[in-house]
């Protein structure tokens, strides 16, 4: 008996023989590495016999472990690991099945030690670069396994530590193994996506915050040390860096619904951290789809809560900030318009009180919160804008100028029962947004980055009697003049005794500012003048309009520019003197204050002797008679003023006559300096919508007092003589010959000129006509 079981045993294949030599009688013992080394030598001697090597081997091990023998199980599975590290013939597909189906007995079984012997195999094959493709390998299951271990909720913290970190380190097997291969099933399919994504996910937010980021030299020196959350992000950038332009929306959308599943927008940490991952981990040419889905996500959320939207909101501001000049992408005035929607959403639901208009109390509204969401998407602007730039900022800065609803010139923007209050927020809230922008915007050419189309409805709203609103226009003005950072250096109005400590940077006015003050200077200095009259005036709007001109006089002024500054600089303090305003003494000694800082800059900046010590003079005089007419006793916490404003005469003002005089010597236009500034009124008041029908009228009479022949004494009467007519006759020539030019450009634009631009410009001249006959009916009405 004895022969014929020998003689048996030797008549089994060769492969099975190699196979049970390398188990020992003792599993402890581990592996016979002579036997092993023998069947490598073989497999690799006759590859066709590989398949079978490897069903024999999956064979003994299912039969090991339904018999609890795990010692051999381990000594298996470290046969198979050997001889797929040695073998890279053609036949190897076949052994792959084998050992494949091996994997999934383990990972099926119910102790976590298989699991994680199972998940070790599958990570060692998964780094194997294969030579020949496979058609019909499934990796589905272990997907699912993975992602299952990823969420394990074993009793033993330990062991549970070490599946979900088994886990994750599947995942990032199955990811290595399929995504650059062609002919493996998708990998970014959202079926396997929607398991992957949120399997990260749940063991990065697992581990925030009970271990630091960045681990210690010795700790990063040991794997095992790794905590999941460290492991974790490891792997999600390992899997965003591969993701091409076409998977970035699968790879992101499960994100967006684990976030949104969980509710942790409401807290924002984790949201921005997750997308700080993204948006460093993928390539920063596709940095414009993810904020494309952030502002998909955020229409999607439009109904709900202010937390959830500004949560969405913050974290679109981060990515904007990583993502940088990449972050717009083609469709530039989309995000911009999104943003401006939600803002607009926003105010319509604090004032309505509903999400629904139908439905009024569906949802309890916090108006504190829709406020920190207005404030958060308004932040999020400037932080797009900051990416862009100077031409395509010009553009956002006319867009959302298009956006407010301006009384008069664009229409009052349709509302879910705001009403007028809802536009006056709007406006409020848009013009901020405009701040944002403007924050920080430099150019060289500003007639370009200005035109008319913006500049005319942002002054218009200097008009307004809303102090806010009044305020902010300053705050944009003087951030598009200030392009040389000398903003700070004005911040508080007073006097310099010497303005060099100030280290300002000057440069010399260019062709194109000399055009842009040519065009636009007269609006501006109306402006100025008329914000002063405003009796709702306070500091802040004096700060402004001080830092206004003392930027107006650095950015843009010429010598033509610099005497109309003075004008209006001594027409402010005619203002403050005259008794036909009716200013508060407050706003009269405001304007005093801000006349005399604003002259004592100016002559220093001319550099005229003459003129800065008659400045100097009339200071040195109010500091000692009437230190109230002085920004420090004026815009102060508690101003030092009197009761009353006494009639102010002689040394305590600055002369007209006797600055003309100074300048005159030094080259200046004396006749333009010797003109008292007057703001001329023109439609634009009636367009802003600030003043009733009789205040109107009011001014016109103002205007025309002006010229009565009470005030005709000032000055003195043009004599007329041959000269004169002969010179009014010539400048009436003059003034045909420039009428048939105008003409002849007119005729020859339409000519050349591309349809588009024609088309434009007839349709600005149409909407102006319609504004212009609105306001008629709207007066006929009254």
């Amino acid at each position: 008996m004895t022969g014929v079981c020998g003689c048996c045993g030797a008549l089994r294949p060769r492969y099975k023989r190699l196979v049970d030599n390398i188990f020992p009688e003792d599993p402890e013992d581990g592996l016979v590495k002579a036997n092993m080394e023998k069947l490598t030598f073989y497999a690799l001697s006759a590859p066709e016999k590989l398949d079978r090597i490897g069903a024999y081997l999956s064979e003994r091990l299912s039969r090991d472990v339904a018999r609890h023998r795990y010692g051999y199980v381990c000594i298996a599975m470290e046969a198979l690991d050997q001889l797929l590290m040695a073998c890279h013939c053609q036949s190897i597909n076949l052994f792959v099945e084998s050992f494949l189906k091996m994997v999934r007995k383990l990972l099926e079984a119910d102790k976590p030690n298989l699991q994680i012997l199972g998940t070790n195999s599958f990570v060692k094959f998964a780094n194997i670069e294969e030579d020949t493709p496979s058609y019909h390998r499934s990796y589905d299951f272990f997907v699912s396994r993975f992602s299952e271990m990823c969420h394990s909720s074993y009793e033993d913290p330990d062991f549970r530590t070490k599946i979900r970190m088994a886990g994750i380190k599947g995942l990032q097997g199955v990811v290595r193994k399929t995504v650059n291969d062609e002919l493996q099933a998708n990998i970014w399919d959202p079926q396997h996506m929607d398991k992957i994504v949120p399997s990260l996910l749940f063991n990065l937010q697992s581990g925030e915050g009970t271990e630091s980021r960045s681990p210690s030299p010795l700790q990063s020196s040991k794997k095992e040390k790794e905590s999941p959350a460290e492991l974790t992000e490891r792997c999600f950038r390992e899997l965003l860096g591969r993701a091409a332009y076409g998977n970035i929306k699968n790879a992101v959308t499960p994100v967006l619904m684990h976030l949104d599943n969980h509710s942790l927008w409401e807290g924002k940490t984790f949201a921005v951290r997750c997308f700080k991952i993204i948006m460093y981990s993928i390539q920063s040419q596709h940095s414009h789809l993810v904020i494309q889905q952030l502002l998909g996500h955020l229409d999607a959320n439009s109904k709900s809560s202010a937390t959830v939207r500004a949560g969405i909101v913050e974290v679109l501001l981060e990515a904007a900030a990583i993502a940088a000049s990449g972050s717009v992408g083609p469709t530039v005035l989309e995000v911009f318009n999104t943003l401006l929607r939600h803002l607009r959403l926003s105010v319509d639901y604090e004032l309505t009180g509903s999400y629904d208009c139908t439905n009024i109390g569906t949802k309890i509204i916090k108006e504190h919160e829709e406020r920190q969401l207005q404030e958060a998407v308004i932040r999020t602007i400037g932080s797009f804008a900051n990416t862009l730039p100077t031409y395509q900022r010009s553009e956002v800065m006319l867009f959302i100028m298009g956006k407010i609803p301006i009384p008069g010139m664009h229409p009052t923007l349709p509302s879910t029962g705001s009403g007028p209050e809802g536009n006056r927020m709007i406006q409020v809230m848009l013009l901020k947004s405009l701040r944002q922008v403007t924050c920080g915007f430099q150019t060289t050419n500003m007639l370009t980055a200005l035109p008319n189309s913006f500049l005319d409805p942002l002054l218009s709203f200097a008009l307004q009697e809303d102090a806010e609103i009044r305020l902010l226009v300053l705050e944009i003005l003087v951030s598009l003049i200030d392009r040389h950072d000398n903003l700070p250096k004005f911040s508080t109005i007073s006097i310099i005794s010497d303005i060099s400590v100030l280290k300002l940077k000057v440069d010399k006015c260019s062709r194109q500012d000399n055009l842009f003050m040519k065009k636009h200077a007269q609006h501006l200095y109306r402006h100025i003048y008329l914000c002063c009259k405003e009796q709702s005036s306070v500091r802040p709007h004096f700060e402004k309009l001080y830092s206004l001109l003392a930027l107006i006089s650095m950015e843009l002024a010429n010598e033509e520019v610099v005497v109309d500054l003075i004008r209006v600089a001594l027409a402010l303090q005619d203002l403050a003197l005259s008794s036909e305003e009716m200013l508060p003494v407050y706003n009269r000694c405001a304007v005093h204050a801000l006349s005399s800082a604003y002259l004592n800059l100016i002559s220093q900046l001319t550099t005229v002797p003459a003129f800065c010590q008659h400045v100097h003079e009339v200071i040195e005089m109010r500091q000692k008679e009437s230190p109230y007419l002085l920004p420090e006793d004026v815009f102060i916490e508690n101003p030092k003023i009197p009761k009353t404003l006494e009639k102010l005469e002689g040394e305590l003002l600055f002369q007209q006559a006797k600055i003309t005089e100074v300048l005159g010597g030094s080259g200046y236009n004396t006749e333009r300096l010797a003109t008292p500034y007057v703001p001329q009124f023109t439609d634009e008041d009636r367009l802003s919508k600030r003043k009733s029908i009789g205040e109107t009228i009011s001014l016109q009479v103002e205007v025309e007092s002006r010229n009565s022949p009470e005030k005709e004494e000032r000055t003195p009467a043009e004599e007329i003589t041959f000269e004169t007519l002969k010179n009014a006759i010539v400048d009436s020539v003059g003034v045909e010959e420039q009428e048939k030019e105008r003409r002849r450009q007119v005729v020859e634009k339409f000519q050349k000129a591309p349809f588009e631009e024609i088309a434009a410009h007839c349709g600005a001249r149409a909407t102006m006509l319609q504004s212009k006959l609105n306001q008629i009916f709207e007066i006929t009405i009254r």
